[in-house]
């Protein structure tokens, strides 16, 4: 299996490792630094990565979603420390993790490295899908998580357990009511980068844009039962 990004190159080089924004923002200041032309800009950015980088992140933006507009996320790749810090609130569970909207795959490949099993995502842009698979491959789990091509609000979570997502505030918003819906009382949910707006978390790791946050349905069900209690009280 191999996936080349220039064609017409004579040489293509190997895609890099997943790489961290602190080791591409190193590399783009570095590139700044040297008067080179295009074509050496692309020839040094193939051998680190940034090229690639660059090309995913050129093409894999909202456009490319089939949803409405409010509801477009676009692909920020998570750092190796928001990978971290997610699984850690997942630390001790075991059974199904589905994680929604995807990307490039490194929470689900992650996920199954530590024992959760079956490690699905769901996305709907067929590049990222390809790139999950390739990065898959490259760390011999291919064929042991799969990447599926589906819209996010259309799947059904009734049987998972273990949930994750790393998407903007306006979709959390809009997902806690199929969460809520779907999911059993011993599931959990955790989130990336942006916490749900209307639930308290169970747990709280990190600092920044690499906090993670924790949800157990069951309690976030018990927290809503006794808020609607209050409001209707007279």
């Amino acid at each position: 299996m191999h996936f080349s990004l220039f064609q017409n190159a004579e040489e293509p080089q190997p895609i890099s490792p997943i790489m961290d924004q602190d080791d591409i923002d190193k590399m783009t200041v570095k590139l700044r630094e040297q008067p080179i032309g295009m074509w050496g800009l692309l020839q040094i950015a193939g051998g680190t990565g940034l090229a690639a980088y660059a090309v995913w992140a050129g093409i894999l933006m909202p456009g490319f979603r089939k949803v409405p507009l409010k509801l477009q996320v676009p692909y920020i790749p998570a750092s190796r420390q928001q990978v971290k810090n997610v699984l850690s609130l997942l630390k001790g569970r075991s059974g199904k993790m589905v994680d929604l909207g995807s990307g490039d795959g490194r929470i689900v490949l992650e996920a199954y490295k530590q024992g959760f099993h079956p490690a699905i995502g769901y996305e709907l842009n067929p590049w990222l899908i390809k790139l999950s698979y390739f990065f898959a491959w490259r760390a011999g789990c291919y064929g042991k998580v799969s990447y599926l091509k589906k819209n996010l609000w259309k799947v059904t979570l009734a049987d998972c357990s273990n949930v994750t997502v790393f998407l903007a505030p306006s979709v959390l918003s809009l997902l806690e009511a199929k969460l809520l819906d779907e999911l059993p009382d011993n599931a959990r949910v955790v989130a990336g980068r942006f916490p749900f707006p209307s639930w308290k978390p169970s747990c709280i790791v990190g600092e920044g844009v690499d906090r993670a946050w924790s949800y157990d349905i069951k309690e976030v069900r018990i927290q809503n039962a006794q808020s609607t209690s209050c409001g209707t009280a007279v």
